[in-house]
């Protein structure tokens, strides 16, 4: 960014400093919040389209003139990949939406994605002056969308300036949200990059994990030629660890390797009947539907269709099963959670839309036992019913069984989603690297860098489980870390 476009950027630009004279805080601060148009819930049960529709033009102009744009935003503390949020915002009010669209990307390699599947009401929006004010925060992720969603359907979609190429290269392991952030940024800086994908689509878990009426896969696929656009090369069908290994990179030249390979190992429960037909993991279940298109009767491996399905867990993951199953033409579809729903990690919109489309809520009841019939299918689960206890390590009150209170519930479809862990195929594959107990590559805290001086990680890899803001942040951290240390080299 140059000096000119830093001033223009300042808060003290005369543009911001009129904007902010036209209409008082006490009156900004009156503006109630704006509420995200969405499809009518009867009609998205039952098909793949998006439920969030966006906001309007005005929608948003309004929605931005309840930003104050305060002089120590703290909204940006809780932001991982370091938004200018008052300022897009801003230029949200001011009817520039071009200039909100650029200045997300100049720290944003997803924007479009974020604004649909980044937590904001636990990250940016959790920190928003409003709420000290005891109202609601300003709505940045539905801004974040409309900035990007507008830039897309204006047709004039502006790509980020990078550096000259330095000639030096640097590889990536995984294309989801770690190594697409880390990609971008190295770009920008002159690297030339080049992203290996185990699978036949890039995207990662944006592309296999996160079902089409919460992402569509053409906003991935936006996001990803903007990539492209910047020199950033992609390699599908290569599994690093194993099509190539850490020698082989480095033969080829590549200087540094980013480690984002994700969390794709499912975990269960290990409890009797877990071997039946019809029990799999939320990872194999949205994969194939998502990825294969197992939705499809048509399809070469179609996914069983339930009627009757249980859904274990209570984070996003376990939402999306849920609400892809009822499109799937579930007659009844229950999330089964061992706590309360108050306790529950899936995002509120996500709870909210899952009740609204009708999912049930069996909350503080955890299976023991999965029953098959005669030929070997899922036909019922038993339930030991819980009562919550004193906090554990997460803060969340611990779920304790309630003696002799057994229950049982039909089902012909079970899928859990209880957590995952990280693939192992490149830690155990690059030797010498120091991993944790669960198995996650231990990395610097402050520039994750592993024990491999050349491999850098970050993502589910390294934390065993985040969210994709989290994920993208640390690909932001990894390149700065990078190019810090080669800067620093004679």
């Amino acid at each position: 960014m140059t000096t000119t476009d830093k001033n223009a950027l300042s808060r003290q630009a005369p543009w911001r400093v009129e904007l902010r004279k036209a209409k008082k805080n006490r009156e900004r601060a009156e503006i109630p919040r704006v509420r995200m148009n969405e499809q009518d819930a009867a009609r998205r049960s039952r098909n793949k389209e998006e439920v969030n529709l966006g906001l309007t033009p005005a929608q948003a102009m309004q929605e931005a003139v309840r930003c104050l744009d305060c002089p120590n935003p703290s909204c940006m503390e809780g932001c991982p990949v370091g938004v200018q949020i008052p300022t897009f915002i801003k230029y949200i009010e001011a009817g520039r939406f071009p200039e909100a669209a650029g200045t997300l990307k100049e720290t944003n390699a997803l924007p479009a994605v974020c604004g649909r599947v980044c937590p904001q009401e636990r990250q940016c929006e959790a920190r928003c002056i409003h709420l000290k004010m005891k109202k609601e925060a300003v709505a940045i992720g539905y801004l974040e969308r409309f900035a990007a969603d507008h830039e897309r359907e204006s047709g004039q979609i502006s790509v980020p300036k990078t550096a000259p190429s330095n000639g030096i290269r640097v590889a990536v392991a995984g294309s989801g949200p770690a190594g697409l952030s880390f990609a971008g940024d190295m770009a920008r800086m002159g690297y030339e990059v080049t992203v290996f994908e185990a699978l036949h689509r890039i995207g990662g878990v944006l592309r296999y994990g996160i079902p089409e009426f919460r992402l569509p896969k053409r906003i991935v696929d936006m996001e990803i030629d903007i990539l492209r656009q910047m020199g950033v090369r992609f390699i599908p069908n290569c599994i690093v660890g194993k099509t190539l290994s850490r020698e082989d990179l480095l033969a080829e030249g590549f200087r540094g390797i980013f480690v984002a390979g994700g969390a794709g190992l499912p975990n269960f429960m290990g409890i009797p009947g877990e071997n039946l037909l019809g029990v799999m993991s939320s990872n194999e279940y949205l994969t194939r539907v998502n990825l294969m298109e197992a939705d499809d009767p048509e399809s070469d491996t179609p996914v069983w269709r339930g009627k009757n399905v249980a859904v274990i867990g209570g984070g996003n993951t376990a939402m999306d099963s849920v609400r892809t199953a009822r499109r799937l033409g579930a007659e009844r579809a229950v999330i089964v959670y061992r706590r309360s729903e108050a306790e529950m990690p899936a995002r509120l919109e996500e709870v909210k839309h899952a009740r609204e489309e009708g999912i049930e809520f069996l909350t503080l009841h955890n299976p023991i036992e999965y029953l098959g019939d005669e030929k070997g299918r899922v036909r019922g689960m038993r339930l030991q019913k819980m009562c919550l206890g004193e906090p554990d390590a997460s803060g969340r009150r611990r779920p304790e069984p309630i003696e002799g209170a057994i229950e049982t519930l039909d089902t012909d479809e079970v899928i859990v989603s209880v957590g995952v862990s990280p693939n192992p195929l490149i830690p155990t594959a690059f030797k010498g690297l120091q991993l944790s107990e669960r198995g996650c590559i231990l990395v610097e805290e402050s520039t994750l860098r592993s024990s491999l001086g050349e491999v850098y990680a970050g993502g589910d890899i390294v934390r065993g489980g985040a969210t994709v803001i989290l994920a993208m942040g640390d690909g932001r951290r990894a390149a700065r870390a990078m190019n810090a240390a080669w800067r620093a080299e004679p």
